[in-house]
C-alpha cells in the first residue's frame, strides 16, 4: 500500500524540475575536484559521472539517442553508462554544472513515466550525489513525499529495487509502502533511494530490514 499517493499538476510538477535543476548546478558549481572524481551511489559512477548522465537529454537529439541505443544492443542501462562515461571525459567540471542551469526550463522527460518521472530523475541522481558525499539533506519534503507517491511495484522492477518482506516507513512524512514484517526507516529522500535501487552509506536507515539496503565499505 502507498499511503501519500497524490496528484500533482503539471505546472507544479514543472516548477519544480526547474527548481531541482538550479539548485543542483549551484551545488555542483562548488564542489572540490576531490568531490567530483569521488564514488556516487551510482554504482560505478563517480560524482562527474552522474552529472554527465544528467544532461545528456540536453546534448543528445532523439534521432542521437536512438543510434546510441542501437549500439548498445538495445539496452538502455548499457547505453548510459557508455555514454555519461564518454561524456564525463570530454566535458570540464564547470560546463557539466552549467548544463543543469542553462537547461532548468528544457522540456526532456525519460521515454517513460511523463513529466514527474523527469523530475525523478533530476532528484534522484542528484541524491546519488549529495548522499555519497554526505552532504547535509536538500531536497524538499513536498519533491521527495510526491516522488515516492509514485512508487509502484513496476517502478521497482525498472529500478532493480527488491523489496520482498520489506515495510518502509518514512520518519519525516506519512509515507509507507509495503506489507512485509521487516521494517525499514528513514527520511523520505533516504526511502526514495531505496526505492531506486541504490543502497546507502551506514547510518542512515534503521530497523530490522536496514541493512538488506546500507553499502558495505567494499561495495565502491
Amino acid at each position: 500500500m502507498n499511503s501519500a499517493q497524490q496528484d500533482h499538476g503539471v505546472e507544479w510538477i514543472r516548477e519544480q524540475v526547474a527548481a531541482e535543476r538550479r539548485e543542483l548546478a549551484g551545488l555542483l558549481a562548488g564542489l572540490t575536484a576531490e568531490q567530483w572524481n569521488a564514488p556516487s551511489l551510482c554504482g560505478g559512477w563517480r560524482v562527474r559521472e552522474v552529472a554527465a548522465h544528467m544532461g545528456t537529454g540536453f546534448r543528445h537529439s532523439t534521432l542521437r539517442t536512438l543510434r546510441e541505443l542501437t549500439r548498445a544492443g538495445g539496452n538502455v542501462h548499457r547505453m548510459a553508462d557508455r555514454v555519461a562515461r564518454r561524456d564525463a571525459a570530454a566535458l570540464t567540471t564547470e560546463q557539466l554544472a552549467a548544463a543543469l542551469a542553462e537547461h532548468a526550463e528544457h522540456p526532456w522527460r525519460p521515454p517513460v513515466g511523463g513529466r514527474i518521472a523527469a523530475l525523478a530523475h533530476d532528484a534522484v541522481h542528484g541524491l546519488d550525489i549529495t548522499v555519497a558525499l554526505g552532504l547535509p539533506p536538500r531536497l524538499p519534503l513536498p519533491r521527495s513525499t510526491a516522488l515516492l507517491g509514485r512508487v509502484s511495484p513496476r517502478s521497482l522492477r525498472f529500478f532493480g529495487a527488491r523489496l520482498d518482506g520489506v515495510r518502509l516507513r518514512a520518519t519525516d512524512t506519512g509515507w509507507s509502502y509495503g506489507p512485509g514484517p521487516l521494517l525499514v526507516e528513514g527520511r523520505a529522500e533516504h526511502l526514495l533511494l531505496v526505492a531506486y535501487g541504490r543502497r546507502l552509506p551506514a547510518g542512515l536507515l534503521t530497523g530490522g530490514g536496514a541493512g538488506r539496503f546500507t553499502a558495505r565499505r567494499d561495495d565502491r
